[in-house]
């Protein structure tokens, strides 16, 4: 047997799961579930610590969570947790999954480089964190170019207008997440990147993932009097309107990039000059005009695009364990490379026709 193992989870929104177990041969064994949750009725406790004894340590979190939910019958009750808040808890403390604090992070300030390297550098941040040759890393963009990213499975035809493309010498781009279109210019918008291992978010569900990620975001807005809650699957909203939006890639080697971009000064004329907002796509937000989807951070913040910035990083900081980093000569002389060989080529670009 060994040595008594403890987890934690604290629910989005909700309450506090925690899980104290023990492996024997390879099983769990003298599980106790505690917290500051709601349970009703409180014999469900039993049912729930005796679901989880004897389960293989080496299970998912979902099927943890199946076997958890399977032991309650219809009329149980839980409040402020969940079956799969459980199973992510008993993960944590099996060390399968992992919290903020259990990371060292890096921050990389805003650097300005060309779209296409940005791009870039997703991939090959997110690789080196799979890696374990990075820390897992917050990255804020910046750029001087006139640019549209794409998401990567979306058409560049069905996409943009190519006069408005052509009109104001726009740079396209196609990145590594799905999504839709980020219309950027100089200071219009901020963006960052979050290059994560996958046991950060063990037993999350993508939806949960999302606020998961962006937990320290909500925080930092709130400090500037902002409002904000996600709107399934990945839209970032105020009562105001949409503010930002949120896209993930995960890879074979157990790393995660997400990644989200926010309004601050649209022009939106020319916005709508560029993409093709269809009207299917406004009607499912809500509204008729695409002026009305951009609701800048500026107009409800009162603050510049730098102060915002500086904001959304002492926030992580204040939360996090991290120190300043920068991208490193060879991460960049390797974006670079892959701007020639994918995200700079014309098969990459329109590899959906």
């Amino acid at each position: 047997m060994t040595d008594s193992l403890h987890g934690e989870y604290k629910v989005h929104g909700g309450k506090l799961v925690v899980v104290d177990c023990s492996i024997t041969e390879g099983k769990l064994s003298d599980v106790r579930v505690s917290g500051d949750f709601f349970l009703e009725p409180d014999e469900a406790l039993d049912d729930i610590n005796a679901a989880l004894n004897g389960l293989s340590a080496d299970l998912p979190g979902a099927e943890i969570a199946a076997a958890v939910t399977a032991a309650l019958s219809s009329d149980v009750v839980l409040f402020g947790f969940s079956a799969q808040a459980v199973s992510i808890a008993v993960r944590r403390a099996l060390t399968r999954a992992t919290s903020w604090v259990d990371h060292k992070w890096d921050i990389i300030a805003p650097t300005i480089l060309p779209t296409a390297v940005n791009v870039a550098l997703d991939e090959v941040l997110a690789e080196e964190v799979s890696a374990g040759l990075r820390n897992p890393t917050l990255r804020f963009w910046d750029w001087d170019e006139r640019s549209v990213v794409i998401g990567s499975f979306q058409s560049v035809r069905n996409e943009l207008d190519p006069a408005g493309v052509q009109k104001y010498g726009v740079n396209v781009v196609r990145r590594i997440t799905g999504g839709g279109a980020m219309f950027m210019e100089a200071g219009n918008c901020i963006t960052y990147s979050l290059y994560v291992p996958q046991t950060l978010v063990d037993g999350l569900s993508f939806e949960d993932s999302y606020k998961f990620l962006d937990t320290w975001v909500m925080a930092a807005l709130e400090s500037m009097g902002i409002e904000a809650f996600y709107v399934p699957l990945n839209d970032i909203a105020t009562d105001k309107g949409k503010i930002g939006g949120a896209a993930q890639k995960r890879f074979g080697k157990g790393g995660l990039l997400h990644h989200v971009t926010m309004s601050y000064d649209i022009d939106a004329d020319k916005m709508v000059e560029v993409l093709r907002i269809g009207k299917e796509k406004l009607s499912d937000k809500g509204t008729r005009s695409a002026k009305k989807r951009v609701d800048p951070l500026r107009r409800q913040s009162g603050m510049s695009r730098a102060e915002i910035v500086e904001r959304m990083s002492q926030t992580f900081a204040d939360r996090y364990d991290t120190r300043p980093a920068v991208l490193t000569e060879e991460e960049l002389a390797e974006a670079q490379r892959r701007v020639e060989s994918k995200f700079g080529t014309e098969e990459w670009l329109h590899r959906v026709p």
